[in-house]
């Protein structure tokens, strides 16, 4: 299931400060290690996890490969979150219920 690559791979801290990055613009890997405590290969590696996932593509310039999030992983994660979204209302206003009903 996609979902489950997706959430696999932004349960990594590293790689949702990785994705958050990506977020703001494309770069390319040296670019996404500033500020980051991790060794190249281990950005590469973070970096194939996302795009295993879906969550971000790679594009070659020149010598370099610039990464940007995948807009196809956003939407699977916003398709997903979509079929919880009316779940909450009402939950959130059955509590409401039962917590005006215990009020003395």
């Amino acid at each position: 299931m996609v979902e489950n690559d997706i959430f696999r791979a932004l349960a990594d801290p590293t790689r949702r400060r990785i994705f958050e990055k990506l977020a703001t613009g494309g770069m390319n890997a040296s670019t996404l290690r500033e500020g980051l405590a991790i060794s190249q290969p281990a950005m590469s590696q973070h970096l194939a996890v996302l795009r295993g996932a879906g969550l971000v593509r790679e594009e070659r310039q020149g010598r370099f490969v610039l990464y940007e999030v995948d807009p196809g992983g956003v939407a699977a994660i916003a398709g997903w979150l979509e079929r919880y979204r009316a779940f909450w209302p009402t939950r959130v206003e059955a509590l409401r219920t039962v917590l005006k009903e215990m009020d003395p």
